[in-house]
């Protein structure tokens, strides 16, 4: 017997308490018997105006982090998905390696997370190696991930911060305010823009900006969803949201 509804894929997915917007770009790319199931890791909503405030974010996501593995692996998931970026990123290549190696063996099962899907999803775009980057972070997490893309052999030519001053007034920046960073990262050397942290509800902007750009355009959620699905050998295009889950 398998999940009446998820009997394609169940994925396990783990984002902070004060995330609104994965959670239903997720569900917009869903396939047909692909179902999520999200796990919250409890944080505060507090302010955020400096690196100290961002680095304490943080510490706050890793307490509670494996205590959301453990409670979402109740529901046997096929795998788990990462529905939080940040701590994706940090530490560079690495750093990254050794979180993901440390989420797998507490899951038990595959675990997909941003910072893999991204560079994933620029390779499938041919050789690409100036990127425009999006955050909603403070300096200090920008350094991270700018610190991952050249790890991986990407030149960070333009990145904006947009400085969020709470977790959960990430979700409140407004598809004005994601079109204007957009034009603000793009410039004749870039290749690519990439948007990270995925309380940015940005799948929607990105797709209808790569008409007006003619380049990729990747918003961190549906790259990390289109990885997911590849990961796990289910091959359906989802149409409407961008080059990357429509063609590849």
């Amino acid at each position: 017997m398998v999940d009446s509804i998820g009997h394609r894929m169940k994925f396990g997915v783990i984002a902070p308490s004060t995330n609104t917007a994965v959670q239903p770009e997720f569900d917009s790319l869903r396939p047909w018997g692909v179902t999520n199931h999200f796990a919250r890791i409890h944080i505060p909503d507090n302010p955020i105006g400096s690196d100290e405030d961002f680095n304490q974010l943080m510490l706050d996501i890793r307490a509670e982090l494996m205590v959301a593995i453990d409670r979402v692996v109740t529901c046997s998931p096929g795998a788990v998905i990462m529905g939080m970026s940040a701590e994706t990123f940090w530490d560079g290549l690495e750093g990254s390696k050794v979180f993901h190696k440390n989420c797998e063996e507490r899951a038990g099962v595959p675990v997909s997370m941003g910072s893999d899907a991204c560079q994933a999803a620029l390779r499938k775009y041919g050789d690409i190696k100036r990127i425009g980057v999006i955050t909603p972070y403070m300096p200090l997490g920008d350094k991270n991930v700018r610190r991952f893309f050249e790890d991986c052999g990407f030149e960070v030519v333009n990145l904006k911060g947009l400085k969020c001053s709470s977790p959960q007034l990430i979700a409140h920046v407004s598809e004005r305010e994601l079109r204007d960073a957009i034009v603000e990262v793009d410039d004749s050397r870039v290749e690519a823009i990439v948007q990270v942290g995925t309380n940015l509800a940005m799948a929607r902007v990105a797709a209808i900006a790569e008409f007006w750009l003619d380049k990729p355009v990747i918003a961190i959620n549906t790259a990390t969803y289109w990885w997911s699905l590849r990961q796990q050998g289910i091959e359906d295009r989802v149409y409407g949201w961008g080059s990357l889950m429509q063609d590849y």
